[in-house]
C-alpha cells in the first residue's frame, strides 16, 4: 500500500504536453487512418483483452488511444493492450513521424529488445516503455531523441552497460522526468550523480529504484535545482545522507527506503517546507531530528524498521519519540498527515488519545512494537482511516466505535 501511494504522489503525468482527447474521423487525414489500420493489423495482441485496438476502424470516434492535431497523429497510447509482437524496423509505427507521445507500457514484449528505430521518431517528447517486457541493453540510439521531456523505461528487464548512462542521456538536455526503476545499472558504478548533473539540467523527477546503484549521493546532484521527486529505493548506496539534500527548495518526495544508508540523518531535510512524502524505512539511520516547521507540508512519513524506541507522546502539539536513542520531535503539523508508519521498532508505553485528532489519517501502522495499555476509543473517530494495524504489541481494550 505504501509503495503504491508513494508512486501515486510522486509521479507527474507522462502525457502532460499532449491533449488526451481521442482522435475522430474528422481530424484524422486519410493517410493517417490507413497507417493506423495497417499498424493494428500487423500487431500481435489478444483481442479479448484489448480496449483500444479492437475499436479502430474507419468510422468516427473509433480511434481510442489516438491523439491528433491538424489532421496528424501526434499521440499514441497503446498501454495495457496485451501486445506481444508485430513491431519491427519496417513497422508503420515508425511512419507516424509527427508523434510527440508514445506509450507502450504494460504490454508483453517478453525478451524482445527495444528497437533502435525509435530514434526515427525525432519529435517525441514523451516515451513510456515501462512494464512492457522489453529486455537486454537499452539502445544508444534513444539518445537521438533530444526533444524528450519524459523517458520511462522502468521495470522492463533492461540493462545499461555499453553504451553507458552518459551515452544514453548525455544529449537529452530537455528531459524533465527520468524513470529507470529496475534497470540494471551496476556497470555505472558511483558516477551516476555526476552524469545526471552534467546531462539533464532541467530534470524534475528522478526515479531509479532497484538499479544496483552504489554510493555516495555526492554534491554534484545538487545542481539539479528543479528536482521535485527523488526515489532511490532498494539500492546499495552504502553511504550517509548528505545534508545538501535540504537545498532542494521545491522537493515534494524523498524516498530512500532500503537504500543501504547509515549514519546521522540530517535534520535540515525535515525543514524543507514543500516536502510531502518522506520514506526512510529499512535503513541504519540515527541522529537528532528537530521539530518540523509550522509550514511543513508532510502528509506521508514512513520510519519503519529504523530502531525507533521510547514512548509515544501524550500531546500532539509536540510529539517525542527516540530514534536509536536520539530525541525525535513532531509538532502539531502532524494533523495534516494521511499516512504514518512507525512499525517494527521498539516503541513502548501507551497510545495517546491525541492520535484521535489526526482527522485526515488514512493509514496508521504501529505494529511490531512494545506498546501497552488500552487502545484509545478515540481512534474510532478517525473517519478517513482505511488501515489500522496495532498488532504485535501488548495492548488491550474494547471494540472501537
Amino acid at each position: 500500500m505504501v509503495s503504491w501511494l508513494l508512486l501515486a504522489i510522486s509521479t507527474i503525468s507522462i502525457f502532460s504536453d499532449v491533449t488526451t482527447a481521442s482522435a475522430s474521423d474528422q481530424c484524422l487525414g486519410v493517410d493517417q487512418r490507413l497507417l493506423l489500420l495497417e499498424l493494428r493489423n500487423s500487431l500481435v495482441f489478444n483481442a479479448s483483452e484489448s480496449s483500444k485496438l479492437v475499436q479502430w476502424d474507419q468510422s468516427a470516434n473509433s480511434w481510442s488511444g489516438v491523439t491528433c492535431e491538424d489532421g496528424l497523429v501526434v499521440g499514441l497510447d497503446l498501454s495495457e493492450e496485451s501486445i506481444s509482437g508485430g513491431i519491427d524496423d519496417s513497422s508503420n509505427l515508425f511512419r507516424l513521424e509527427f508523434l510527440r507521445s508514445l506509450n507502450l507500457a504494460f504490454n508483453a514484449f517478453y525478451t524482445v529488445a527495444i528497437l533502435s528505430s525509435l530514434a526515427n521518431l525525432s519529435r517525441l517528447a514523451h516515451l513510456n516503455l515501462s512494464n512492457a517486457g522489453f529486455a537486454g541493453q537499452i539502445p544508444v540510439e534513444l539518445s537521438c531523441l533530444t526533444k524528450l521531456h519524459t523517458l520511462d523505461l522502468s521495470w522492463a528487464g533492461l540493462k545499461l552497460e555499453k553504451p553507458d548512462m552518459r551515452s544514453l542521456i548525455g544529449d537529452l538536455r530537455e528531459l524533465r522526468e527520468l524513470y529507470l526503476d529496475g534497470v540494471n545499472m551496476f556497470a555505472c558504478g558511483n558516477e551516476w550523480c555526476d552524469v545526471l548533473s552534467s546531462s539533464v539540467p532541467k530534470l524534475e523527477v528522478l526515479s531509479m529504484s532497484s538499479c544496483s546503484l552504489s554510493g555516495p549521493i555526492n554534491a554534484s546532484l545538487m545542481s539539479l535545482a528543479n528536482l521535485l521527486v527523488i526515489q532511490l529505493d532498494g539500492n546499495n548506496l552504502s553511504a550517509t545522507v548528505p545534508s545538501s539534500l535540504s537545498n532542494f527548495s521545491n522537493l515534494k518526495t524523498l524516498s530512500l527506503w532500503g537504500a543501504g544508508l547509515h549514519g546521522e540523518f540530517p535534520h535540515e531535510i525535515f525543514q524543507v517546507q514543500t516536502l510531502q512524502t518522506l520514506d526512510l524505512s529499512s535503513n541504519s539511520l540515527h541522529g537528532s531530528l528537530p521539530e518540523f516547521s509550522k509550514n511543513n507540508s508532510l502528509q506521508t512519513l514512513v520510519l519503519s524498521d529504523t530502531d525507533m524506541s521510547g514512548r509515544l507522546p501524550d500531546s500532539i502539539d509536540t510529539m517525542r519519540v527516540t530514534l536509536k536513542g536520539v530525541k525525535l520531535e513532531f509538532v502539531k503539523i502532524l494533523t495534516m498527515f494521511k499516512l504514518i508508519d512507525f512499525s517494527s521498532n521498539g516503541l513502548a508505553g501507551p497510545i495517546p488519545d491525541t492520535l484521535g485528532d489526526l482527522k485526515l489519517l488514512h493509514v496508521l501502522n504501529l505494529s511490531h512494537n512494545a506498546l501497552s495499555g488500552s487502545i484509545p476509543p478515540v481512534l474510532g473517530n478517525l473517519g478517513q482511516l482505511e488501515s489500522l494495524d496495532l498488532s504485535r504489541n501488548y495492548l488491550n481494550g474494547t471494540k472501537l466505535a
